[in-house]
């Protein structure tokens, strides 16, 4: 009788829900080629919700409908990056731009200027520019992405797991990682906020501060990397405790 009643409850979140999953689908679908499937994306989605489902704790604090929709496209994400269509090279030029700003901005002591990154790594503005495009047309642009992945932060941080070191190192950078948006120069900041928390896609965000789609596309990218490098020192920190 239990298992039948479980059973019903777990049908009726699943449709209550299902707009949600579609909704997650088409604001990432914004950000990604064509080779990318729609009803791909729903359904490990849909698998997102099932394992919400499963783990949900309301005792957590957190509604369902948060905790779905990061486990939602977290599924998501992980879906991507199994079919990974990024060529290697674009993964690694992505890094040592990331580790350029991160030497200018700690040589300069404020935000690295494009110009200034570039002249760094020994190119020009333009062939700086196309790296910054051809990683964000690669990735989907999410916070999470900073924390997944071939050359994410810290790998799994999204899962739901109740050992207490991991759950301590979540956190941690949790708060490492608001504090460095907080401290992205303003565009940026802007962007992120308008991207993942109006959930408004690249379109829209370049109606809003009247650029192009395109100079979205590197804006947001620029962030990304821009945290990557402020979050470096972070990392290497908990690595270092991790050895000791």
């Amino acid at each position: 009788m239990y298992a039948a009643v479980q059973a019903n409850t777990t049908n009726d979140l699943v449709v209550q829900h299902a707009p949600l999953v579609k909704r997650i689908a088409y604001h990432l679908m914004g950000r990604l080629p064509d080779t990318v499937q729609l009803d791909d994306l729903i359904q490990s989605g849909m698998l997102g919700l099932l394992e919400a489902i499963k783990h949900y704790d309301a005792g957590q604090g957190a509604s369902f409908e948060t905790y779905a929709g990061i486990r939602i496209r977290g599924a998501m994400l992980d879906e991507l990056r199994r079919s990974d269509w990024t060529p290697r090279s674009v993964h690694k030029k992505a890094r040592m731009v990331a580790e350029a700003i991160r030497e200018v901005e700690n040589k300069l002591g404020r935000d690295a200027r494009d110009s200034e990154v570039a002249t760094h790594m020994g190119i020009g503005i333009e062939e700086y520019n196309h790296i910054l495009q051809d990683s964000v047309s690669c990735k989907t642009f999410s916070v999470e992405e900073l924390v997944q992945g071939e050359d994410g932060l810290i790998e799994g941080v999204h899962a739901t797991t109740e050992e207490p070191e991991e759950l301590l190192v979540k956190q941690n950078f949790q708060k490492a990682l608001a504090n460095a948006i907080a401290e992205l120069p303003e565009r940026e900041r802007l962007v992120i906020s308008l991207y993942y928390d109006e959930e408004l896609n690249l379109r829209e965000i370049g109606k809003v501060l009247d650029v192009s789609e395109s100079r979205v596309s590197q804006i947001c990218s620029h962030a990304m990397l821009r945290l990557r490098a402020r979050l470096a020192d972070w990392l290497e920190g908990k690595d270092n405790e991790r050895k000791s």
